[in-house]
């Protein structure tokens, strides 16, 4: 099990949303977290003329919903910010981690940043906005030990400040799909046809044929607290010239995607074709996101209307 912990955040200007100071007890590292626009008075602070690795989250106009990050580090991080607030214009906020202690050295941090970018890569959670993969500098062991320790301390607190793009994901829920033709048990088709187990996922041609078709999975997508473990299945639903659901897989497991909210559907098998199921005359703009429905309808349904005739 892991170990509890407390972190300790100072918001020194009274906004939740501006600069936060974090430390923790028994610990000679210190983090500092600030949005861009914050970055002018930070760049005062003591704490950026010290060795440190820190960094750079933006969201932009990516379609798949990741962050993306750039990873740096520098004998005096302040200058690097400095250059990167004029050139990067990716990043929203940062997060900068130096030593109280002078602890850190330039081999230390540039550890640290060959680890994060290393386990950035590993997770999957984020883009990079790093050119080059920064190279395993030599360290004794015992330094190596004491640097692994602060690469914990920082992993431990970025999710606090809403960064897990260096959690690797866990799944929140893992189906357990019936088998269609009924080997497995099927409930009665008057209470699976009640029961939502379904998510309708609108798709472009691309997306679609990529991820659905290619990769067996689907991501991006915001779904209904409650509905996380009631999901079994998946329906894709082609956008126009297509305009109906064309395939569907089983759900094998439902993990976290991106930092705002969204998950990705790992399918069990690749997708199926059924149908199609043209949208027919439902109601304009019933397919501009996410639906819930049951495979039971999903399986005799004629046109979408019959699949989403209930709002639930």
């Amino acid at each position: 099990m892991p170990d509890p912990f407390t972190i300790r955040i100072f918001v020194p200007d009274g906004d939740p949303e501006g600069v936060r100071l974090i430390d923790r007890m028994n610990w000679t590292g210190h983090g500092v977290v600030f949005p861009r626009v914050k970055w002018p008075e930070v760049r005062g602070r003591a704490e950026m003329l010290r060795t440190g690795v820190y960094i750079l989250v933006g969201y932009g106009d990516s379609d798949d919903g990741l962050p993306t990050l750039y990873i740096g580090q520098a004998d005096g991080v302040r200058n690097r910010i400095e250059s990167h607030y004029g050139t990067k214009d990716f990043w929203d906020w940062a997060a900068v981690f130096t030593s109280t202690s002078g602890g850190l050295n330039r081999a230390h941090v540039t550890w640290l940043e060959h680890a994060l970018v290393r386990r950035a890569q590993q997770a999957g959670r984020c883009r990079l906005d790093n050119g080059n993969t920064p190279q395993e500098p030599a360290l004794s062991e015992a330094e190596k030990a004491d640097t692994e320790g602060f690469l914990k301390e920082i992993l431990q607190i970025l999710p606090l400040v809403g960064l897990r793009a260096f959690e690797f994901p866990k799944a929140v829920a893992v189906p357990q799909a019936r088998d269609p033709a009924g080997t497995a048990g099927p409930a009665k088709p008057a209470e699976a046809a009640k029961t939502p187990d379904t998510i309708i996922v609108p798709a472009q041609k691309e997306g679609f044929e990529k991820a659905f078709l290619g990769e067996n999975a689907w991501y991006a997508i915001r779904i209904a607290g409650g509905m996380l473990d009631k999901i079994k299945y998946v329906a894709g639903y082609q956008t126009n010239p297509v305009s109906a659901i064309t395939h569907y897989a089983p759900v094998d497991r439902i993990e976290p995607y991106g930092e705002e909210g969204k998950y990705k559907l790992i399918f069990s098998e690749p997708a199926k074709p059924i149908g199609p199921i043209p949208f027919g005359d439902a109601p304009l703009g019933m397919m501009q996101g996410p639906r819930y429905t049951s495979f039971a309808k999903l399986q005799s349904a004629k046109t979408i209307k019959d699949l989403i005739r209930n709002k639930r």
